[in-house]
């Protein structure tokens, strides 16, 4: 893999957010889950699809802090408007496993 050099990982704009409202998503391709994200005051609330339903439902997301790359372009999933990308991790099979802080931050935190 090419090596980046620091001015390449500021571009990435990584943020903690809490999840405020998941919903099943049946009209994807594949099987996933929509989240509304809440970034805080600066960013406010954004909405990303996710293939999350291996190891989580809806109701069971909702409360979660989650960390996402909120600074990409928006992508249209079987008319759902995607506007961050919540990060995960692949398990033993495959499945994604969401990153979280393992001590609640606030909302909108950027990594660094």
């Amino acid at each position: 893999m090419d090596q980046i050099d620091t001015a390449d990982f500021d571009k990435v704009d990584v943020r903690a957010g809490t999840v405020v409202d998941a919903q099943a998503f049946p009209e994807a391709r594949k099987p996933a889950i929509k989240l509304w994200v809440d970034f805080g005051p600066g960013l406010g609330v954004r909405q990303s699809s996710a293939q999350l339903t291996a190891h989580y439902t809806p109701d069971r997301l909702i409360g979660r802090q989650v960390v996402a790359v909120v600074n990409f372009p928006p992508r249209r999933i079987a008319g759902f408007e995607s506007q961050v990308l919540v990060l995960g991790l692949p398990d033993e099979n495959g499945a994604v496993v969401l990153l979280r802080p393992d001590i609640k931050v606030p909302d909108g935190g950027r990594m660094f």
